[in-house]
């Protein structure tokens, strides 16, 4: 058997996602809870796949440290699982997560996976504490980063992009193109949070946040919950809506702290991506839309480039003239991304959400036409960990 074959026979086809659903409102929802989030958004996955809650027998979830989301969610949904997951890796967890529960599944450990997502990134801090806790003073990124000023996603991620532009001349209105891009796709959105439409010019013109990432390079902060959930191929047959095959999927990581990254230029991808096309056993050229995470347009720059779709250093000349915009020959982000959509904290839900729906046609205006094939990306941590997944439609 070659490695393909035996990368194929490991979950090709053999799980689905059957629902996919946000919560009741996303955005700016100051009046709800993250677990609020959570639960609406389970409920309405499970309606959008005509599963019962009652018929939920794995969570899946990913929360801050110190929080077990699953133990509040199960006891919140009044569930007593039979298997928890609380992999915790960043914005890339959802994804990954969609493997584990694809493994679990297919090891008949469980039938009906729920995954879950609710994040009050804009509003926690109104409800009189952080979002997130504190990083603890122990942690390496608080004894030898933070104190020279290297502290935030922005800084670290602007230290990469710096990298990436003095390595292969990547310019600012190169990485404007995907911001430009995104927001014309969720000018199409109706849930989408920014919907005015933006020039190369108004991204170059907006305030400095940490360079070299203009205001509108930066991803949005929200509150938002997602859900997605996931079944035997058997149970699939019976759900409302066609089913979307997990064809292939990969997850891995390289780092925590941004100066132990081992290249700055590149990320986790590079791995996770060709394990997931390998399993799949498609082409890039195969591929009709991509959602991958954009929390700085870097991000979704160098994710391109990470998993294949262009070489390396080539990732400004391949989204320059709209290409990744509706009407473009590469659909990306088609939601409008965490750059003009949602972005609670961690976005990686939102990814399969939006993934699903364009392969069941189900997005309206901004519906790629004859979407058979998705490739999703999440990325978390200081470009630390990605989860890859090949989804496709019958």
């Amino acid at each position: 058997m070659t490695p393909t074959d035996r990368d194929k026979a490991a979950l090709y086809k053999r799980v689905a996602i059957v629902g996919a659903d946000e919560s009741d409102e996303i955005g700016i929802v100051p009046q709800k809870s993250t677990l609020q989030l959570h639960a609406e958004a389970a409920r309405n996955a499970l309606e959008d796949a005509g599963i019962a809650l009652s018929e939920v027998d794995g969570i899946f979830s990913a929360g801050s440290a110190g929080w077990s989301p699953t133990l509040q969610i199960a006891e919140y949904l009044g569930i007593q699982p039979k298997y928890t997951d609380s992999t915790s890796v960043g914005g890339s967890s959802f994804v990954i997560d969609v493997e584990h529960a694809a493994a679990a599944i297919a090891t008949g450990l469980i039938d009906v996976a729920l995954i879950t997502h609710g994040e009050s990134g804009a509003s926690g801090g109104r409800r009189g504490g952080s979002a997130r806790p504190a990083l603890d003073v122990q942690h390496p990124s608080a004894q030898f980063e933070m104190p020279y000023h290297v502290g935030g996603a922005p800084t670290h991620y602007a230290m990469a992009c710096m990298r990436h532009m003095y390595q292969y001349g990547t310019t600012h209105e190169q990485l404007a193109e995907i911001a430009v891009a995104t927001r014309k796709w969720a000018m199409l959105n109706p849930k989408a949070m920014m919907r005015d439409p933006i020039t190369i010019d108004d991204v170059l013109s907006s305030r400095w946040i940490a360079y070299p990432f203009h205001l509108l390079d930066c991803c949005l902060v929200t509150d938002a919950g997602g859900a997605v959930v996931v079944v035997s191929a058997e149970r699939a047959k019976d759900c409302k809506k066609p089913p979307v095959w997990v064809l292939g999927s990969g997850e891995a990581t390289t780092h925590q702290t941004i100066t132990n990254m081992p290249d700055l230029t590149t990320t986790p991808a590079a791995i996770s991506g060709p394990r997931a096309f390998a399993m799949a056993g498609v082409r890039h050229e195969d591929i009709d839309v991509v959602e991958v995470y954009d929390s700085f347009t870097y991000t979704a720059l160098v994710t391109l480039e990470a998993l294949g779709f262009c070489k390396p250093g080539e990732g400004g000349a391949f989204v320059s003239g709209q290409r990744t915009a509706p009407g473009g020959d590469f659909p990306l982000n088609t939601n409008g991304g965490g750059l003009s959509y949602t972005h609670p904290g961690m976005y990686g839900m939102f990814l399969l959400i939006e993934a699903t729906r364009q392969l069941r046609n189900e997005c309206g205006d901004r519906q790629v036409p004859n979407a058979k094939l998705a490739c999703v990306n999440g990325t978390g941590g200081t470009l630390s960990s990605t989860g890859t997944l090949i989804l496709g439609a019958d």
